[in-house]
């Protein structure tokens, strides 16, 4: 059996999105690929024709495996969070009492993370460390680096 997979709304509309492109885009435009390699004669040596081949069959199990996800996707709820505790979706402000150093991070699934948007995985150590704290407490994290020590200065949605 498949394992659940959790999402955003916005994750999941992306997840589509890049479904459909596949399906009605990238999957016409190798079949083109296809036919005008096989109009060009003798298949057994010609390499356009195998790249074409090997092209589809990635195609066709990336799409397989999107579907796969789908079929198991599911969107978090978030009139079900607490909205006093960290917790997925949660945007959170930190202070890192080491160096006073202030940031902010929001807690997502693990396949929407994206640390340049300042989007970590819920399964990170950063994000264990935080989940369930109110603000004003504090966290000590264990990372690879040594452990850190951080403020809750503010928990919105």
């Amino acid at each position: 059996m498949n394992e659940v997979k959790y999402f955003t709304k916005e994750g999941l509309d992306k997840l589509k999105e890049e479904l459909e492109h596949l399906k009605s885009v990238e999957r016409p435009a190798i079949s083109q690929q296809i036919a005008e390699a096989r109009e060009k004669g003798d298949l057994s040596e010609n390499a356009e024709y195998d790249a074409a081949k090997n092209a589809q069959g990635m195609l066709e199990l990336k799409i397989s495996k999107l579907e796969n996800t789908l079929s198991t996707a599911r969107v978090i709820d978030e009139s079900q969070l607490e909205k006093d505790k960290v917790s997925i979706l949660s945007k959170v402000k930190l202070k890192n009492l080491k160096n006073n150093a202030s940031m902010t991070y929001m807690l997502v699934p693990e396949n929407e993370a994206d640390i340049k948007s300042g989007k970590i995985s819920v399964s990170s150590p950063i994000a264990k460390g935080l989940l369930g704290k109110k603000t004003g407490e504090k966290a000590e994290i264990q990372v690879p680096a040594g452990l850190l020590t951080f403020e809750i200065l503010e928990i919105s949605r």
